[in-house]
């Protein structure tokens, strides 16, 4: 599934295509994704020029000049690709039965939604903050998330601190990939309590500031990856290295991995407490 940085730079790819353009027509390839397109879906988008592009967490919001918002999450699979004025859309997978949304825009670029999971969602909303009603925790990039905030969320939670990091309203948009990196980072052990991390009036520990400066380090590195480096090498250190040798400096033990809350988690069990 994607996450923060992977729909950041979503974000940051479809804004300067959409900002200030009106939309002249919409086409759905089918009646719903993960749930229904809300009633008028195309009509309430037809004719709207787009402003803002907003990310909330995995969510992403297009304002429109009607004053609703394009509620946008790209579920497990879900992929915008581009096309300018006399190009055909390069496909995004071997089936084009999955091109469920086109959008044209008045500039002549044509934008295609595809999601072969159809585990995405597209909504319509007023405008307002995004994310407002959706019960997101703090947004991990704002300076206003620290290790005061983590550690507050995390005291008294016998939770493992890898499952808490999982959950949404704790820390909005972090995922199972950068979950498991940040602990690296951070060198804690995922199976370890998220009580741990916090005194019991939930003042942070030092394991509290290592973890909340790396899930910033590794969330900010993703985002800005150099592109064309390969994906696996460039970015994990301990994700689906299973049997290799630990990557931190000095340290001599292989990577594991684990099931945890139905998910794939990898750790050093040496250097990771």
């Amino acid at each position: 599934m994607p996450e923060l940085p992977e729909v950041e730079r979503v974000r940051r790819e479809l804004e300067p295509v959409f900002r200030g353009q009106r939309i002249s027509r919409v086409v759905l390839n089918r009646e719903n994704l993960r749930r229904p397109f809300p009633v008028g879906f195309v009509t309430r988008l037809e004719g709207q020029t787009v402003g803002t592009i907003a990310r909330r967490g995995k969510y992403l919001f297009f304002l429109l000049s009607s004053g609703e918002m394009l509620l946008v999450h790209l579920g497990m699979s879900g992929s915008f690709r581009v096309a300018r004025r006399g190009e055909l859309p390069a496909p995004t997978s071997d089936d084009p039965g999955h091109d469920h949304v086109v959008i044209d825009l008045t500039s002549g670029v044509r934008v295609v939604f595809n999601d072969p999971r159809r585990f995405g969602v597209m909504d319509l909303m007023a405008a307002g903050p995004p994310g407002d009603g959706l019960a997101l925790g703090p947004e991990p990039l704002d300076p206003a998330f620290d290790a005061e905030v983590l550690a507050r969320a995390c005291a008294r939670r016998r939770t493992p601190i890898k499952v808490l990091l999982l959950d949404q309203g704790v820390v909005a948009g972090l995922g199972n990939i950068y979950a498991t990196e940040a602990l690296h980072r951070a060198r804690l052990s995922p199976r370890r309590a998220a009580s741990t991390i916090a005194t019991r009036s939930g003042r942070p520990r030092p394991a509290a500031r290592r973890l909340a400066l790396a899930i910033k380090e590794v969330l900010t590195a993703a985002i800005e990856r150099v592109p064309g480096r390969r994906y696996r090498e460039s970015r994990f250190r301990a994700y689906e290295r299973e049997g290799e040798r630990c990557r931190r400096r000095g340290c001599r033990g292989v990577i594991r991995r684990i099931v945890q809350a139905g998910r794939s988690t990898f750790y050093c069990p040496v250097c990771q407490r």
